[in-house]
Protein backbone atom coordinates (compact mmCIF):
# COMPACT_ATOMS: atom_id res chain seq x y z
CA UNK A 1 0.00 0.00 0.00
CA UNK A 2 1.07 3.59 -1.09
CA UNK A 3 1.09 5.91 2.26
CA UNK A 4 1.43 9.27 2.96
CA UNK A 5 1.92 10.89 6.55
CA UNK A 6 1.84 14.89 6.70
CA UNK A 7 2.23 17.26 9.07
CA UNK A 8 3.08 21.39 8.60
CA UNK A 9 3.47 21.90 12.13
CA UNK A 10 5.83 19.21 13.18
CA UNK A 11 9.54 18.51 12.87
CA UNK A 12 10.84 15.84 10.30
CA UNK A 13 12.15 13.51 12.64
CA UNK A 14 9.39 13.44 15.62
CA UNK A 15 9.68 10.97 17.52
CA UNK A 16 5.79 9.90 16.79
CA UNK A 17 5.58 10.46 13.39
CA UNK A 18 8.83 9.76 11.71
CA UNK A 19 10.65 7.48 14.25
CA UNK A 20 7.90 5.49 15.34
CA UNK A 21 4.86 5.29 13.08
CA UNK A 22 6.56 5.84 9.46
CA UNK A 23 9.42 3.75 10.70
CA UNK A 24 7.25 1.00 11.37
CA UNK A 25 4.99 1.39 8.47
CA UNK A 26 8.11 1.22 5.86
CA UNK A 27 9.03 -2.25 6.59
CA UNK A 28 5.62 -3.21 4.54
CA UNK A 29 4.43 -0.29 2.80
CA UNK A 30 5.62 2.45 -0.03
CA UNK A 31 5.84 5.73 3.11
CA UNK A 32 6.04 9.11 2.18
CA UNK A 33 6.50 12.06 4.44
CA UNK A 34 4.84 15.52 3.96
CA UNK A 35 6.95 18.03 6.13
CA UNK A 36 7.29 21.70 6.08
CA UNK A 37 9.90 22.64 7.46
CA UNK A 38 12.38 23.89 4.61
CA UNK A 39 14.91 21.59 4.82
CA UNK A 40 14.55 20.52 1.16
CA UNK A 41 13.62 16.61 0.11
CA UNK A 42 15.48 13.27 1.28
CA UNK A 43 15.18 10.10 1.84
CA UNK A 44 15.65 8.30 5.20
CA UNK A 45 15.07 5.13 6.67
CA UNK A 46 13.58 3.97 3.35
CA UNK A 47 10.99 7.06 4.24
CA UNK A 48 10.43 9.48 0.93
CA UNK A 49 10.40 13.48 2.86
CA UNK A 50 8.69 16.04 0.77
CA UNK A 51 9.00 19.61 1.76
CA UNK A 52 6.34 22.21 1.27
CA UNK A 53 8.90 24.98 2.47
CA UNK A 54 8.46 27.33 5.43
CA UNK A 55 6.80 30.34 5.74
CA UNK A 56 6.42 33.06 8.28
CA UNK A 57 3.74 33.82 10.72
CA UNK A 58 0.81 31.11 12.18
CA UNK A 59 -1.69 32.50 9.76
CA UNK A 60 0.93 31.84 6.40
CA UNK A 61 0.99 28.43 7.73
CA UNK A 62 -2.21 27.46 8.90
CA UNK A 63 -3.63 28.88 5.41
CA UNK A 64 -1.00 28.79 2.72
CA UNK A 65 1.37 25.95 3.78
CA UNK A 66 -1.45 23.91 4.34
CA UNK A 67 -2.66 24.40 0.53
CA UNK A 68 0.65 23.49 -0.13
CA UNK A 69 0.55 20.40 1.64
CA UNK A 70 -2.48 19.20 -0.13
CA UNK A 71 -1.13 20.15 -3.49
CA UNK A 72 1.60 17.64 -3.15
CA UNK A 73 -0.42 15.23 -1.48
CA UNK A 74 -2.38 14.93 -4.45
CA UNK A 75 0.47 14.75 -6.49
CA UNK A 76 1.49 11.48 -4.30
CA UNK A 77 -1.45 10.19 -5.49
CA UNK A 78 -1.19 7.57 -2.29
CA UNK A 79 -3.68 4.99 -1.36
CA UNK A 80 -3.64 6.01 2.48
CA UNK A 81 -2.93 9.48 3.64
CA UNK A 82 -2.30 9.96 7.76
CA UNK A 83 -2.49 13.55 9.06
CA UNK A 84 -0.90 14.71 12.00
CA UNK A 85 -2.16 18.18 12.77
CA UNK A 86 -5.66 19.93 13.54
CA UNK A 87 -5.42 22.40 11.16
CA UNK A 88 -5.03 19.92 8.33
CA UNK A 89 -8.25 18.83 8.82
CA UNK A 90 -9.69 20.36 5.92
CA UNK A 91 -7.25 18.88 3.82
CA UNK A 92 -7.86 15.35 5.28
CA UNK A 93 -12.04 16.31 4.09
CA UNK A 94 -10.92 17.53 0.48
CA UNK A 95 -8.69 13.85 0.68
CA UNK A 96 -11.59 12.25 1.17
CA UNK A 97 -14.13 14.10 -1.47
CA UNK A 98 -11.49 12.53 -4.05
CA UNK A 99 -12.09 9.34 -2.70
CA UNK A 100 -9.00 8.51 -0.46
CA UNK A 101 -8.71 6.95 2.63
CA UNK A 102 -7.58 9.29 5.41
CA UNK A 103 -7.06 8.72 9.42
CA UNK A 104 -6.27 11.24 11.76
CA UNK A 105 -3.62 11.29 14.14
CA UNK A 106 -5.19 13.23 17.47
CA UNK A 107 -1.73 14.34 19.67
CA UNK A 108 -3.83 16.19 21.91
CA UNK A 109 -7.11 16.99 23.15
CA UNK A 110 -7.04 20.44 21.20
CA UNK A 111 -10.35 21.77 22.77
CA UNK A 112 -8.67 21.33 26.19
CA UNK A 113 -5.24 22.44 24.75
CA UNK A 114 -6.43 25.82 23.65
CA UNK A 115 -6.74 26.79 27.87
CA UNK A 116 -3.03 26.60 27.94
CA UNK A 117 -2.50 29.17 25.44
CA UNK A 118 -0.76 31.91 27.01
CA UNK A 119 -1.52 34.55 24.00
CA UNK A 120 -5.47 34.24 24.30
CA UNK A 121 -7.62 35.39 26.93
CA UNK A 122 -9.63 33.38 28.97
CA UNK A 123 -13.30 34.36 27.27
CA UNK A 124 -11.24 33.78 23.78
CA UNK A 125 -10.01 30.56 24.79
CA UNK A 126 -13.50 29.63 25.77
CA UNK A 127 -15.03 30.47 22.06
CA UNK A 128 -12.31 28.83 20.26
CA UNK A 129 -12.35 25.78 21.98
CA UNK A 130 -16.32 25.45 21.82
CA UNK A 131 -15.92 26.20 18.40
CA UNK A 132 -13.11 23.80 17.66
CA UNK A 133 -15.31 20.82 19.57
CA UNK A 134 -18.06 21.70 17.41
CA UNK A 135 -15.92 21.59 14.38
CA UNK A 136 -14.64 18.26 15.66
CA UNK A 137 -17.84 16.75 15.88
CA UNK A 138 -18.83 17.75 12.54
CA UNK A 139 -15.62 16.66 10.79
CA UNK A 140 -13.87 13.51 12.29
CA UNK A 141 -17.00 10.86 11.63
CA UNK A 142 -16.19 11.92 7.25
CA UNK A 143 -12.45 9.90 8.28
CA UNK A 144 -11.71 6.27 7.81
CA UNK A 145 -10.25 5.89 10.73
CA UNK A 146 -9.09 8.16 14.15
CA UNK A 147 -5.70 7.45 15.88
CA UNK A 148 -5.28 8.97 19.16
CA UNK A 149 -1.61 9.20 21.79
CA UNK A 150 -3.78 8.55 24.58
CA UNK A 151 -6.71 5.94 25.79
CA UNK A 152 -8.75 9.53 27.13
CA UNK A 153 -8.66 11.07 24.00
CA UNK A 154 -9.52 7.51 22.12
CA UNK A 155 -12.43 7.32 24.32
CA UNK A 156 -13.67 10.73 23.65
CA UNK A 157 -13.61 9.78 19.65
CA UNK A 158 -15.07 6.98 19.71
CA UNK A 159 -18.32 8.49 20.54
CA UNK A 160 -17.94 10.27 16.75
CA UNK A 161 -15.69 7.66 15.11
CA UNK A 162 -15.84 3.88 15.91
CA UNK A 163 -12.93 2.98 13.83
CA UNK A 164 -10.65 4.78 16.56
CA UNK A 165 -7.51 3.64 18.26
CA UNK A 166 -5.21 4.78 20.57
CA UNK A 167 -1.33 4.19 19.77
CA UNK A 168 0.77 5.59 23.07
CA UNK A 169 3.92 7.30 22.86
CA UNK A 170 5.66 4.75 23.99
CA UNK A 171 9.50 4.41 24.15
CA UNK A 172 11.48 2.11 21.88
CA UNK A 173 12.73 -0.49 23.60
CA UNK A 174 16.64 -0.27 24.21
CA UNK A 175 16.76 3.16 22.97
CA UNK A 176 17.27 5.36 26.01
CA UNK A 177 18.93 3.10 28.11
CA UNK A 178 22.32 2.31 28.92
CA UNK A 179 23.06 -1.08 30.02
CA UNK A 180 26.24 -0.80 31.33
CA UNK A 181 25.57 2.43 33.20
CA UNK A 182 26.59 1.89 37.07
CA UNK A 183 24.14 3.56 39.71
CA UNK A 184 26.91 4.61 41.79
CA UNK A 185 28.88 5.85 38.97
CA UNK A 186 26.04 8.74 38.31
CA UNK A 187 26.77 12.23 38.85
CA UNK A 188 24.68 13.89 41.48
CA UNK A 189 22.11 15.71 38.95
CA UNK A 190 18.82 15.44 37.72
CA UNK A 191 17.47 16.55 34.16
CA UNK A 192 14.66 17.64 31.95
CA UNK A 193 14.17 16.57 28.42
CA UNK A 194 12.00 18.17 26.58
CA UNK A 195 10.49 21.87 25.27
CA UNK A 196 10.76 24.65 27.96
CA UNK A 197 7.89 26.17 28.54
CA UNK A 198 5.85 28.03 31.56
CA UNK A 199 3.12 25.61 31.68
CA UNK A 200 5.57 22.64 32.00
CA UNK A 201 6.88 24.03 34.91
CA UNK A 202 9.96 25.64 34.43
CA UNK A 203 9.66 28.30 36.71
CA UNK A 204 9.33 26.00 39.74
CA UNK A 205 12.23 23.89 38.81
CA UNK A 206 14.23 26.88 38.66
CA UNK A 207 12.50 28.23 42.32
CA UNK A 208 12.96 24.63 43.67
CA UNK A 209 16.73 25.11 43.54
CA UNK A 210 16.69 27.44 46.57
CA UNK A 211 14.77 24.76 48.93
CA UNK A 212 17.75 22.18 48.12
CA UNK A 213 19.71 20.84 51.07
CA UNK A 214 21.96 18.67 48.92
CA UNK A 215 24.74 19.33 46.38
CA UNK A 216 22.53 18.25 43.46
CA UNK A 217 22.51 19.94 40.19
CA UNK A 218 19.54 20.27 37.43
CA UNK A 219 20.17 19.93 33.53
CA UNK A 220 17.74 20.87 30.88
CA UNK A 221 17.66 19.37 27.89
CA UNK A 222 15.58 21.38 25.18
CA UNK A 223 14.51 24.87 23.38
CA UNK A 224 12.40 27.86 25.37
CA UNK A 225 9.31 27.91 23.64
CA UNK A 226 9.32 31.81 23.63
CA UNK A 227 12.10 34.67 23.42
CA UNK A 228 10.12 36.14 26.74
CA UNK A 229 9.81 33.30 28.82
CA UNK A 230 14.06 32.53 28.11
CA UNK A 231 14.87 36.04 29.14
CA UNK A 232 12.05 35.65 32.05
CA UNK A 233 13.61 32.98 33.42
CA UNK A 234 17.02 33.35 32.78
CA UNK A 235 16.95 36.79 34.86
CA UNK A 236 15.82 34.76 38.50
CA UNK A 237 18.08 34.40 40.92
CA UNK A 238 18.91 30.74 40.44
CA UNK A 239 19.04 30.61 36.86
CA UNK A 240 23.34 30.21 36.99
CA UNK A 241 22.74 27.47 39.10
CA UNK A 242 21.25 25.77 36.16
CA UNK A 243 22.83 24.05 33.56
CA UNK A 244 20.77 24.69 30.08
CA UNK A 245 22.42 21.89 26.89
CA UNK A 246 19.48 23.16 24.38
CA UNK A 247 18.43 20.57 22.21
CA UNK A 248 19.93 17.38 22.33
CA UNK A 249 19.58 14.28 19.48
CA UNK A 250 18.47 10.95 20.76
CA UNK A 251 22.35 9.35 21.18
CA UNK A 252 22.82 12.59 23.32
CA UNK A 253 19.83 12.34 25.48
CA UNK A 254 20.75 8.46 26.44
CA UNK A 255 24.15 9.93 27.44
CA UNK A 256 22.31 12.40 29.34
CA UNK A 257 19.80 10.41 31.30
CA UNK A 258 22.37 7.59 32.10
CA UNK A 259 24.56 10.06 34.22
CA UNK A 260 21.32 11.20 35.83
CA UNK A 261 19.48 10.49 39.11
CA UNK A 262 16.24 10.93 38.16
CA UNK A 263 14.03 12.90 35.21
CA UNK A 264 11.46 15.67 36.21
CA UNK A 265 8.24 16.46 34.29
CA UNK A 266 6.15 18.73 36.21
CA UNK A 267 3.76 20.35 33.79
CA UNK A 268 0.79 22.22 35.22
CA UNK A 269 -2.50 20.98 36.06
CA UNK A 270 -4.47 22.50 33.00
CA UNK A 271 -7.36 20.53 30.80
CA UNK A 272 -4.81 19.26 28.59
CA UNK A 273 -2.32 17.73 30.94
CA UNK A 274 -4.29 16.10 33.34
CA UNK A 275 -5.44 13.34 30.88
CA UNK A 276 -2.06 13.68 28.98
CA UNK A 277 0.34 10.47 29.02
CA UNK A 278 4.09 12.16 28.31
CA UNK A 279 6.31 10.71 26.45
CA UNK A 280 8.86 11.34 28.91
CA UNK A 281 7.33 9.67 31.54
CA UNK A 282 7.77 6.63 30.28
CA UNK A 283 11.32 7.63 28.31
CA UNK A 284 12.76 7.87 32.14
CA UNK A 285 11.68 4.65 33.25
CA UNK A 286 12.63 2.90 30.17
CA UNK A 287 16.45 4.42 30.54
CA UNK A 288 16.06 3.40 33.87
CA UNK A 289 15.59 6.43 36.18
CA UNK A 290 13.21 7.61 39.11
CA UNK A 291 10.45 9.71 37.66
CA UNK A 292 9.31 12.97 39.67
CA UNK A 293 6.15 14.02 38.11
CA UNK A 294 2.90 16.13 38.60
CA UNK A 295 0.63 14.35 41.12
CA UNK A 296 -2.31 14.27 38.69
CA UNK A 297 -4.55 10.89 39.30
CA UNK A 298 -3.61 9.47 35.89
CA UNK A 299 0.73 9.95 36.13
CA UNK A 300 0.31 8.44 39.99
CA UNK A 301 -1.83 5.67 38.24
CA UNK A 302 1.56 5.04 36.44
CA UNK A 303 4.40 6.28 38.48
CA UNK A 304 3.21 5.22 42.16
CA UNK A 305 1.57 2.28 41.36
CA UNK A 306 4.86 1.17 39.21
CA UNK A 307 7.06 2.43 41.67
CA UNK A 308 9.40 4.15 39.35
CA UNK A 309 9.19 7.98 40.79
CA UNK A 310 7.55 10.34 43.19
CA UNK A 311 4.44 12.08 42.12
CA UNK A 312 4.11 16.31 43.74
CA UNK A 313 2.44 19.26 43.66
CA UNK A 314 3.87 20.83 40.34
CA UNK A 315 3.11 24.37 41.61
CA UNK A 316 4.88 23.60 45.00
CA UNK A 317 8.99 24.83 44.33
CA UNK A 318 9.69 23.27 47.93
CA UNK A 319 8.17 19.86 47.15
CA UNK A 320 10.26 19.67 43.91
CA UNK A 321 13.17 20.07 46.25
CA UNK A 322 12.34 17.37 48.78
CA UNK A 323 11.93 15.06 46.08
CA UNK A 324 14.87 15.45 44.48
CA UNK A 325 16.93 15.37 48.30
CA UNK A 326 15.33 12.03 48.97
CA UNK A 327 16.51 10.28 45.86
CA UNK A 328 20.06 12.07 46.41
CA UNK A 329 20.30 11.01 50.06
CA UNK A 330 18.83 7.41 48.97
CA UNK A 331 20.68 6.22 46.27
CA UNK A 332 19.90 2.54 46.79
CA UNK A 333 15.68 3.53 46.94
CA UNK A 334 16.52 5.97 43.63
CA UNK A 335 17.95 2.84 41.74
CA UNK A 336 15.59 0.31 42.73
CA UNK A 337 12.59 2.78 41.38
CA UNK A 338 14.86 3.15 38.04
CA UNK A 339 14.77 -0.83 37.97
CA UNK A 340 11.13 -0.72 38.36
CA UNK A 341 9.92 1.47 35.60
CA UNK A 342 12.49 -0.22 33.08
CA UNK A 343 10.36 -3.87 34.16
CA UNK A 344 7.09 -1.99 33.46
CA UNK A 345 8.18 -0.92 29.79
CA UNK A 346 9.71 -3.83 28.83
CA UNK A 347 6.47 -5.69 29.72
CA UNK A 348 3.88 -3.33 28.93
CA UNK A 349 4.72 0.25 28.20
CA UNK A 350 6.41 -0.20 24.75
CA UNK A 351 6.46 0.49 21.12
CA UNK A 352 7.12 -3.13 20.51
CA UNK A 353 3.49 -3.36 21.32
CA UNK A 354 1.69 -0.27 19.72
CA UNK A 355 3.42 -0.89 16.40
CA UNK A 356 1.82 -4.37 16.20
CA UNK A 357 -1.66 -2.34 16.81
CA UNK A 358 -0.63 0.12 13.85
CA UNK A 359 -0.30 -2.47 11.52
CA UNK A 360 -3.46 -4.19 12.40
CA UNK A 361 -5.47 -0.83 12.52
CA UNK A 362 -4.01 -0.22 8.96
CA UNK A 363 -5.07 -3.66 7.36
CA UNK A 364 -8.38 -3.27 8.73
CA UNK A 365 -8.49 0.66 7.56
CA UNK A 366 -7.29 -0.49 4.17
CA UNK A 367 -9.46 -3.51 3.29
Amino acid sequence: MKITHMTSVHPRFDTRIFLKECSALQKEHEVSLIVADGKGNEIKNNIAIIDVGILPGRLNRIFKTTHKVYKKALELDSDLYHFHDPELIPIGLKLKKKGKIVIFDSHEDVPKQIFGKPYLNKLTKMIISKLFALYEKYSTPKFDGIITATPSIRDKFLKLNNNTLDINNYPILGELHNKHANWHEKEKQVCYVGGISDIRGIAEMVESLSHLTTNTTMKLAGNFSDNALENKIKSMKNWHKIDALGFLNRIETKELLSKSIAGIVLYHPLPNHIDAQPNKIFEYMSAGIPVIASNFPLWKEIVVKNHCGICIDPLNPKEIANAIDYLSNNPDIAEEMGSNGLIAVNEKYNWDIEQNKLNNFYQHIGR
